[in-house]
């Protein structure tokens, strides 16, 4: 046993001790160079005939936890193998197990247990989506803290997760706590999986809304109203019941459908149900109330299928129908889901793709981002999670998907080159990728000339009026000067070949293009006192509406086309003014 005061490991040093088991210790420590709080457990290895299961349940316990990211898990940062004991050292979660606060206040309220319930069920949920998934088995008031906010709870001890083995037949040893754990854990009846924790779930809002434990009644779970009246009838009793039914097959399937009940709970009573057989005898007498009522059951069933997808895809789901181009006050709910979808996984490119064309797509025919846009879209790239996390979202798709990021990340350089008109922006992005092996040449190609542009524009045509020092030049971070001559043949590279080839996307050759007509139309007399003569510029031009008049173009990109069109017209106008008119140059 380790002794209050002493530092481990050179660094932790233990303050008090916060709880003990059978064959392991809880200490509060602190690294006192970080001046951080940890928790330390420590697992004797000299437990007699339990301690290899012990071990087996502690090995697991860290090496799942080390893999797992979500805001009501505890983190594992170091694990230190002593010669009499394992020394896990993972976030001190501050505030009182459920099971202190049973103990003290009894039973608690519908409210505040349903809202425990859904944070547990999303943290399943997570587990369960693992590949392998992750049963969790233990669930029970004791194993949840609810932190000193009052709101949010966090889920410890792992040792007696498992993950899920779908050729096995059986668990081969029971761990659990009796009352709560489902009849399979007791051997003999199947193996343990995601079922087994809602049963386990199940159990423990028992407990909390009767003050009763499962052990308290013979281990038979009661309906919630005879222990507590007040809750005959109600949705949270009918929840509770489907949970803890003995055959899994009887209870809810997975997590998502659990979660839909949580989250209706409200229209679950036998006064909800006395209302909707009310409507169906109504439908007999009023053909209008039928369609109602058919529309009703139809929206229903929607409804709960989708509450049966992983939380993942519900969110995102939700992220995409939340998109509304006539309002861009809905990018900040569609960031706000995106969000959740992201602390669930961080590192899957449809969270950041998916927001990177919501963004495009409130911002309508726009081709700008406002501010409230840019706010929305680095809200997701920024978010830590609900814990705070030292890596943020974009920094862990990054380590983690190198390969999708490196697509997001050169699609958010385009985009702010093209849409938002943000250069200097779009050099920051373009910067990240240069060179990144996970795009192909042509992107490569795309991505070092634009970001050479974009890094030169800035200083080149920096004029009050928008017009070029020519005999300026500017030199970039790699140290190669660019003169307004040598800009102007650096888009004509871009402009070169098969464009949408080389950019990957319709979309990005349009761009390129009205680029390209664009910085004639804006920039042709700074181009011809570099010495561009005006052939060069129309031969341009005309090569751009060539390519303009060949391409496939969507529909939704018709208006763009057609506006770079106009804007080509305009610029030979002053490309032609431009040359005839000396007082111009």
């Amino acid at each position: 046993m380790l002794k209050i005061g002493s530092v481990v490991d050179g660094k932790y040093r233990l303050l008090s001790e916060i709880g003990h088991g059978g064959m392991s210790v809880v200490y509060l420590a602190i690294n006192e160079r970080a001046n951080k709080t940890w928790a330390i457990k420590e697992v004797r290895k000299d437990g007699g005939n339990d301690s290899e299961v012990v071990q087996q349940g502690l090995i697991a316990e860290t090496e799942m936890l080390k893999k797992l990211h979500h805001p009501h898990l505890p983190s594992i940062v170091d694990v230190i193998d002593c010669q009499d004991s394992f020394l896990i050292v993972m976030d001190y979660i501050e505030g009182k197990s459920l099971q202190s606060i049973l103990n003290h206040n009894g039973p608690q309220s519908k409210e505040n247990v349903i809202e425990w319930a859904k944070q547990l069920c999303d943290t399943l949920g997570y587990l369960h989506s693992r590949t392998p998934s992750i049963i969790y088995r233990d669930m029970k008031p004791a194993n949840v803290m609810l932190n000193p906010d009052g709101k949010n709870v966090t889920l410890i001890d792992f040792g007696t997760a498992r993950e899920y083995k779908q050729h096995s037949q059986g668990d081969t040893t029971w761990l659990g706590t009796r009352g709560y754990a489902a009849p399979e854990q007791f051997g003999g009846h199947g193996q343990t999986d995601g079922r087994t924790d809602i049963y386990c779930l199940g159990a423990t809002m028992y407990h909390l809304l009767t003050g009763k434990s499962p052990a308290d009644t013979q281990f038979v779970i009661y309906p919630v109203g005879q222990l507590n009246p007040s809750l005959a009838g109600s949705g949270i009793e009918k929840i509770v019941a489907k949970c803890c039914e003995p055959r899994p097959e009887d209870r809810y399937q997975n997590c998502a459908e659990l979660m839909f009940d949580l989250e209706n709970e409200a229209n679950m009573t036998d006064a909800a149900d006395r209302r909707r057989r009310l409507r169906l005898a109504l439908f007999v007498l009023s053909c209008l109330m039928a369609v109602f009522s058919l529309v009703g059951m139809i929206v229903f069933m929607t409804l709960k299928n989708k509450a049966t997808e992983q939380s993942f895809d519900l969110y995102i789901n939700q992220a995409k129908n939340a998109v509304d181009t006539t309002n861009p006050d809905s990018i900040r709910t569609v960031s706000d889901f995106y969000i959740k979808a992201a602390r669930i996984n961080p590192s899957n490119e449809i969270v950041y793709n998916g927001m990177l064309q919501a963004v495009k797509d409130v911002g309508g025919e726009e081709k700008d981002f406002t501010q409230e846009e840019i706010e929305a879209l680095n809200a997701l790239l920024d978010d830590r999670g609900e814990k705070n996390a030292l890596t943020r979202n974009i920094d862990y798709f990054e380590q983690n998907n190198p390969a999708g990021y490196a697509n997001f990340a050169y699609e958010l350089a385009i985009t702010y080159y093209g849409y938002a008109k943000n250069r200097k922006k779009a050099a920051e992005w373009f910067n990240k990728v240069r060179g990144n092996t996970h795009l192909n040449e042509n992107q490569r190609e795309v991505a070092d000339a634009l970001y050479t542009i974009g890094d030169a524009y800035q200083s080149i045509f920096s004029g009050e009026a928008g017009q070029a020092d020519v005999g300026k030049s500017i030199v970039d971070t790699n140290q190669n000067e660019m003169s307004v001559e040598t800009f102007f043949y650096e888009m004509v590279r871009l402009t070169d070949g098969n464009v949408s080839e080389r950019m990957g996307k319709t979309e990005f050759a349009l761009i390129m293009y009205h680029e390209m007509a664009y910085q004639i139309y804006e920039h042709c007399i700074d181009f011809m006192k570099a010495g561009i003569t005006e052939e060069q510029m129309i031969e341009q031009l005309d090569k751009v509406d060539r390519a303009l008049d060949e391409m496939q173009v969507a529909e939704e990109h018709r208006p763009y086309l057609l506006e770079i069109k106009n804007l080509i017209t305009n610029a030979r106008n002053n490309v032609n003014q431009a040359f005839r008119d000396p007082t111009r140059g």
